[in-house]
């Protein structure tokens, strides 16, 4: 396999001698594959020094097309001698194509300069052909508890393609701040994007970072972002939480909230603050018509931001404490003839699931959207294991796959004292290799319903960016390839292989300055035992 990573469906080496770039090799851009040219000349063109002109008097080329007859993320590559044919079924597969061929070079190719200017470039005599297990190839990020600036997002976009991953789950709204811009409700960031302080570590801690924190991106940032995806074809899912998660955007406008309850719930009295710690805050919105209004507003101006197919309403670790002591939501209930506040939820998420289908989108929520009913069009990210996933899966409902014991990457690494933040359940890299996201209980028809498998970064405990790499990394290599290769049933997986090509690309991620966590931590034999899928030992993790 060359130390590619992910792992290719087949590669076989030829007799046709080494390909060679130099100065004068020229890049053709077949039709549909002009962005890819783009690409290319922005990262193998500054790593090398060469031009990768489109024309040119030099025997060398590299080709770039389209064959319908590939599957439409698939890629073919034939490289050796004077010619590189960078073939793929649609320009994203041309796209996935083109980070191979990058990969090929060596992990000087990842530089952003020329190492050593003027040198030719070899690349190996091989055929490789390949095309990816899952379309939803995702990576969620939160930046609603720690804000990453924009370069820090596009930076991670750019990791995101160089793995073969595809989704951009953008969590930008929670309890601790409120991250997109919304020009007709302007306290939602104007307020709701500023804590007063943070909690250091896990919410357990005794810690307090006392420095506001705080931070959100213009529409013009969400554009720009969006369209950085779309060069790289990744699609970006934006989040909005509803109806928990919902503090910061209760503390911008506190009408949303349960007013009627608030007494007892905020403090003094008063409406809630932006929340300065972790966990799940009580407050929730109220279940108003007035409540749904302003969310349609929102829901209007992501829209306007975010072509993706999908919208993610978040719907998780919404506490009813506040709807069972409000008259108002007591009343609401009766009004809509529901049986209980677990069915009140469903009523509010299946109202978005109706408002986004009317408009050509479709909803997606984590798995308590489950609870109550799941509204007809939803699909779910099953977060809490594999059981929600299995049980919307059965009933028709397309499902992206995510337990937080298997790829929760904010989660500890090891069980050592070196560990910064342990928190959670310990998933090593072989651990995350071993993933299967499509669950063995599921007959072939279900099976069809699992649209691929997501990683999470939630940031709590991720202040800044090097922490986001070093919990990211090496394990989102090993998701990667969960994700996009054919691989053996997991007891099955040759890890000790997967190992030995991650030594060539840990000298990738160097050259791409990640922070990972160093390949030095205890070997899986001298690990304390644990059970799977069960924290060792601290307290239990945040979601």
């Amino acid at each position: 396999m060359m130390d590619l990573i992910p792992a290719p469906r087949r590669s076989t080496p030829d007799d046709r001698g080494p390909g060679r770039l130099d100065a004068q090799t020229r890049l053709e851009a077949g039709p549909g594959t002009e962005g890819v040219a783009r690409w290319l000349r922005a990262t193998i063109g500054a790593a090398t020094g060469f031009p990768l002109a489109g024309h040119g008097d030099g025997e060398g080329r590299i080709r770039l097309s389209v064959d319908p007859g590939l599957p439409p993320e698939g890629y073919r590559l034939n490289l050796g001698g004077p010619e590189q044919l960078v073939e793929g079924g649609s320009a994203a597969g041309v796209f996935w194509g083109a980070q191979t061929l990058r990969q090929l070079l060596g992990a000087d190719a990842f530089r952003r300069a020329p190492l050593r200017p003027g040198r030719h470039w070899d690349l190996p005599a091989v055929t490789v052909e390949d095309a990816p297990r899952f379309r939803w190839r995702g990576l969620m990020l939160d930046v609603a508890r720690h804000f990453m600036p924009k370069e820090g997002v596009l930076r991670y976009l750019d990791l995101m393609a160089a793995h073969k991953l595809n989704v951009f789950h953008f969590h930008l709204t929670d309890d601790q701040g409120w991250r997109v811009e919304i020009r007709r409700h302007p306290r939602l960031t104007g307020t709701g994007s500023w804590r007063p302080r943070s909690k250091s570590g896990h919410r357990a801690s005794p810690l307090w970072d006392e420095k506001p924190h705080g931070g959100f991106y213009t529409q013009d940032d969400i554009r720009e972002i969006v369209a950085y995806a779309a060069e790289r074809h990744i699609t970006v899912v934006p989040e909005i939480d509803v109806p928990g998660h919902s503090q910061a955007a209760i503390a911008a406008y506190p009408e949303l909230g349960n007013t009627d309850v608030r007494p007892a719930s905020g403090a003094g009295g008063g409406p809630p603050a932006v929340w300065d710690t972790w966990g799940i805050s009580p407050h929730v919105l109220a279940p108003a018509e007035s409540t749904l209004r302003f969310y349609e507003g929102v829901f209007e101006e992501v829209l306007e931001l975010f072509p993706s197919e999908f919208v993610h309403v978040g719907g998780d670790e919404c506490l009813k404490d506040e709807w069972r002591a409000s008259p108002a939501a007591q009343a609401r209930l009766r009004e809509l003839g529901l049986a209980d506040e677990d069915e009140l939820q469903s009523w509010f998420v299946g109202h978005f699931d109706r408002w986004l289908s009317a408009r050509g989108r479709r909803l997606i929520g984590w798995d308590e959207i489950l609870e109550g009913g799941l509204a007809p069009g939803a699909t779910v990210s099953s977060w809490r294991g594999y059981a929600g996933g299995i049980a919307a899966a059965r009933a028709g409902h397309d499902v992206v796959m995510c337990p937080e014991q298997q790829v929760y990457l904010d989660h500890r690494q090891h069980d050592g004292p070196d560990e910064p933040v342990p928190i959670g359940y310990v998933r090593t890299l072989e651990d995350v290799y071993r993933f299967e996201p499509v669950p063995a209980e599921l007959t072939p028809e279900e099976a069809r319903h699992v649209l691929g498998t997501q990683a999470n970064l939630w940031t709590e405990a991720m202040e800044d960016q090097a922490r986001v790499d070093y919990q990211a990394f090496p394990r989102l290599a090993a998701f990667a390839e969960v994700a996009w290769s054919a691989l053996p049933a997991p007891a099955e997986r040759d890890f000790a292989g997967f190992e030995r090509r991650m030594e060539a690309h840990y000298r990738r991620l160097d050259a791409l300055g990640v922070g990972y966590r160093p390949p030095s931590g205890p070997r899986p034999w001298q690990r304390r035992p644990g059970v799977l899928g069960r924290p060792i030992d601290g307290p239990p993790p945040d979601r």
